[in-house]
């Protein structure tokens, strides 16, 4: 391998990633596995192995962590019980997320609370117990988040989950500005429009040819435009890159 490729190698690397059982986060793992990590899937339900299935089939190593995103235990506690299964890791990608579509006027208070738990809060304190890992063991680390174009834009009907992408954008450069010095990157990747099974409702509707008709590209992306950008932020590559939200939407927020 020559110099410049193996700066994208992550052989020998840990990663831990959530929201890792489908659409981008399944992408993002199975790169971070081809490109040479051992990966702990965190996710909600343990008996699916579809993942863990596919990563072993690649050679590399893979264990399953229960991790709830929507549950303040279930985070407060992930780092640790991860640390039971492995004794350190490398990269943290905080994948999980959702939202809820309700006008302003009428948003419901606990829909708005799910989301900001599931969206930010607990990217904060597993991104924090990470930190917190790196730190003492003086060893540089990746963490790397999901944000999206509505941590530039309002939306419609999104108040809730462009708030919490809003912060989490913020988050990570505030996080940057702490711990660069020590060798952490904390960074994230924006999505822009996705063709998953979560969006085909949208992809199928009247709006769909005014969407892609923005699109500089002329397509929606797949999950598998997601290897590359997660790959290059885990990797030596970006060694030199904090603070940063990479946006991956075909030049959709340059229009």
């Amino acid at each position: 391998m020559s110099d410049s490729l193996s700066l994208f190698s992550l052989s020998g690397k840990v990663a831990l990633i959530s929201g890792c059982t489908r659409g981008i986060g399944k992408s993002m793992t199975l790169g971070l596995a081809e490109a040479g990590a051992d990966i702990v899937l965190l996710q909600r339900d343990i008996n699916n192995t579809t993942v863990y299935d596919a990563i072993k089939a690649l050679g590399r190593q893979c264990y399953i962590v229960a991790y709830d995103s929507s549950d303040p235990s279930s985070v407060r506690t992930v780092i640790d019980r991860v640390l039971q299964v492995v004794p350190t890791f490398d990269i943290l990608v905080n994948n999980a997320g959702i939202t809820r579509r309700h006008s302003a006027d009428t948003f419901p208070e606990e829909d708005w609370d799910l989301v900001l738990q599931v969206n930010l809060k607990s990217v904060w304190q597993v991104s924090q117990a990470a930190g917190r890992h790196f730190l003492a063991l003086k060893k540089p680390g990746k963490i790397i988040s999901t944000a999206s174009l509505m941590s530039y834009q309002g939306g419609i009907l999104t108040t809730a989950y462009a708030a919490s992408k809003g912060g989490l954008a913020t988050m990570t450069k505030a996080l940057a500005n702490e711990w660069a010095s020590s060798g952490i990157a904390v960074n994230a990747i924006a999505p822009g429009y996705v063709a998953t099974d979560l969006t085909a409702a949208l992809k199928s509707s009247d709006r769909e040819p005014s969407i892609s008709s923005r699109i500089p590209a002329g397509r929606w992306a797949t999950p598998d435009d997601f290897k590359g950008p997660v790959v290059f932020l885990a990797s030596r590559a970006s060694d030199y890159v904090h603070g940063e939200l990479l946006v991956v939407d075909g030049g959709w927020m340059g229009r």
